[in-house]
Formats: C-alpha cells, sequence, structure tokens
C-alpha cells in the first residue's frame, strides 16, 4: 500500500513538471510575439491651399435696357439678337405717319401765330393796339413752337438707338407690335462684354473669415489684398482669365444671410455672355499649418480623432479640432503640436495604450495621396 502511494505521487510529481513546462513555454512563446508595425510620422509646419467654390451668374459690366420714349407700332426691326453694335445705332423704327400728320398741323399753327405776331406789331408801334395784345399774341407763338417741338422730337424717338457699344439680347418686340414707355418688358438689353461680372454670396461667417485673412486696415484694402479667383465654366472647365473682387454689398441680406460679392473678369475672347452661370473657386491659404492625411484620423462620437506615439511606442487617442480641408488632407487648429509623432494609417485595427512596432516614415511621403488604381 505504501509503495502504490509513493506510485502515485511520483507520478503527479512527474505531471505537473510537465504542465509547468508547458505553461513557461506557451508565456515565453507569448512574450516573443512580434508587435504590430504601423507607419509614423513626425509632424511638420506647411503652408497649403485649400478651394472653396460658390455659384456665380455672369453679367455685362453694362447692361442698358432699351425702351420706347414715345408709343407706336414697330414698323422696321433692324438688328439681330446676339449682333453687335455700336452706339447710336438704329436698333427700331416706330411708324410715323400719324406723327407726321401731327407735325404738319402743329407746324401750321406756328406759322398762323407768327403771321399774328408780325401783323400786330406795327399797329403797337402806332398806338393803335395795347401792347398786351402784342405779348399775347408772342405767348401764342411760343406756345405752338413748343407743340411743334414735342410733336417733332417725338418723330426722332421714333427711331430707336443703341445706348452703349455692345451685343444685343433677346428681342421681346416684333413688328407690328405696339409698344409704349410705360411697358414693363424692354425692346431689348445690349450688353458691354468686354469685361463682366460674376456675382456670388458669402455667408456671414464667410465673410468675416475672409475680412480676417485679408491684409488691410480698410475694406479697400482688404480687396485689393484679395487673391486671384478662378471661375469654372458651366462645362466644367476653368475659365482662361483670372478674376479680382471688385466689392461687396456690405451689408448682410437679413433673408439670406448673405452677402454678394462682385468680381470681373475679362474677356477677350468674348466666351463669356450676360446670363452665363458657373462657379467661383476661391483659394484659402493656411499658412505655416499643421496638417495630417485623412487616414490618419477617424470619427468618434462626433469628433475628429487622431493617435499620437507615445512612451514605450503606445499609441494614445487624440482629439484635433480641424479649420479645413485640403485635397486628402485636414489643416489641424488645436489638438497636435509639431513636437508630436502620429500613425499614418490603419487606425482602424489601433487601440487606445495599444503597443506597436513604429516604422519611421517621412512626412511628405506620410501626406501624399493615395493613388487610386482601379475606379468603377
Amino acid at each position: 500500500m505504501k509503495h502504490t502511494k509513493l506510485n502515485i505521487i511520483a507520478s503527479l510529481s512527474v505531471f505537473l513538471v510537465i504542465v509547468s513546462c508547458g505553461n513557461n513555454e506557451q508565456n515565453k512563446s507569448v512574450a516573443e510575439a512580434p508587435l504590430p508595425t504601423y507607419p509614423v510620422t513626425q509632424l511638420e509646419s506647411k503652408t497649403v491651399t485649400g478651394f472653396t467654390e460658390y455659384p456665380a451668374t455672369i453679367e455685362g459690366i453694362v447692361n442698358s435696357d432699351v425702351r420706347a420714349k414715345t408709343s407706336g407700332y414697330i414698323e422696321k426691326v433692324f438688328v439681330d439678337e446676339g449682333q453687335k453694335v455700336h452706339k447710336g445705332q438704329a436698333l427700331f423704327k416706330l411708324e410715323t405717319q400719324s406723327l407726321s400728320q401731327d407735325a404738319g398741323a402743329a407746324k401750321a399753327l406756328v406759322n398762323v401765330a407768327q403771321v399774328e405776331v408780325n401783323k400786330l406789331i406795327p399797329l403797337v408801334e402806332k398806338n393803335i393796339i395795347s401792347p398786351v395784345q402784342l405779348e399775347t399774341a408772342k405767348a401764342n407763338l411760343e406756345q405752338a413752337k413748343a407743340n411743334y417741338s414735342s410733336v417733332a422730337a417725338n418723330i426722332g424717338y421714333a427711331t430707336i438707338k443703341s445706348p452703349i457699344d455692345g451685343y444685343v439680347g433677346a428681342i421681346n418686340f416684333r413688328e407690328g407690335a405696339l409698344i409704349s414707355p410705360s411697358d414693363t418688358t424692354p425692346l431689348t438689353t445690349v450688353s458691354e462684354i468686354d469685361q463682366v461680372y460674376a456675382f456670388f454670396s458669402f455667408n456671414e461667417a464667410q465673410y468675416i473669415d475672409h475680412l480676417q485673412r485679408s491684409e488691410g486696415k480698410s475694406k479697400a484694402e482688404r480687396i485689393k489684398n484679395s487673391p486671384d479667383l478662378t471661375l469654372i465654366l458651366a462645362n466644367g472647365k476653368e475659365y482662361s482669365e483670372k478674376g479680382r473682387i471688385q466689392t461687396s454689398t456690405g451689408q448682410i441680406n437679413q433673408s439670406t444671410g448673405t452677402i454678394q460679392i462682385r468680381a470681373a473678369f475679362n474677356n477677350p475672347n468674348e466666351i463669356l455672355t450676360n446670363g452665363n452661370s458657373g462657379k467661383i473657386r476661391f483659394p484659402i491659404e493656411y499658412k505655416d499649418a499643421l496638417v495630417v492625411p485623412q487616414s490618419a484620423t477617424f470619427e468618434q462620437q462626433g469628433n475628429i480623432m487622431i493617435f499620437k506615439l507615445g512612451e514605450e511606442n503606445k499609441v494614445t487617442t487624440s482629439i484635433i479640432k480641424v479649420q479645413g480641408t485640403v485635397d486628402n488632407l485636414y489643416v489641424v487648429e488645436s489638438g497636435l503640436t509639431t513636437k508630436d509623432k502620429i500613425i499614418v494609417s490603419g487606425v482602424g485595427k489601433l487601440r487606445n495604450g495599444m503597443a506597436i512596432s513604429p516604422q519611421e516614415t517621412a512626412f511628405e511621403d506620410a501626406i501624399k495621396p493615395v493613388t487610386t488604381l482601379f475606379r468603377n
């Protein structure tokens, strides 16, 4: 019996030794497992330029409505839509037959009044009649002349001329139409498009940001120091000429919460015309800013997060505040400094406090956009 117990104890000892050796080998295997490798980079300051786009409408620098100064039927339209015209060139002619008849009658009244004055002058000189009669006759003559001048002017107004050099827009009335000075719709509009205006709007926050970014003590100085603008045409291509901000309305529209901005573009090839649409691409320069690739960030409860490399190569999360986006980069306002190292990519598998094997990556390489090899 005693011998049996000794055998059992010996067997247990051997078993415990085997188990113990197995655990040691397992712990040794776990301890020696390699740490996951992640690319990290040292942050640097960099000047970058981003762009914001705003819908814009295009107008000629001068858009002059052409209206009638007298009533009448259109007898002739001398031009066509889109035609280039010069200041003073005839555009429309009204029927003048009735006006000519009125002019003849008015001229006859002038002649009658003149005869009356001529007849009374010698009678006054001989004291045959009172001078008052002569003055009355002269007043009648002046009134007749005024009536004739008015009718003659209307005959002149019957030929409607272009007020400026430019291009004819839509012609809203054709031959036979009765028009008058009280018409709300103009006959046409002539636009000068050697230079054009692009109108777009900032909201209140964007307007304040623009003023704060632009150098100068006054509004005029800030406008002068504003950056060149790019116009994106309706076909998605960039317009060849750069534009400049000229002015703003200066007041926030209480209904829309926006302020209108006017920029000017030269139009030497006459590509732009009145009524075009497009987008203003407004550059925003961030000087000596901290930028991080968006691939290095993730969102959590509405915050933009990033992993920094800490002591003993352990990662820690940090909330960053973003002030702008430039291509694949975030422009960081707060949450990081140039002393920090960040994990560049693969952050979806990281956890706070996790140890990694850092792979040093040059900052310029870290912020390069990833080339898309396949597209749908």
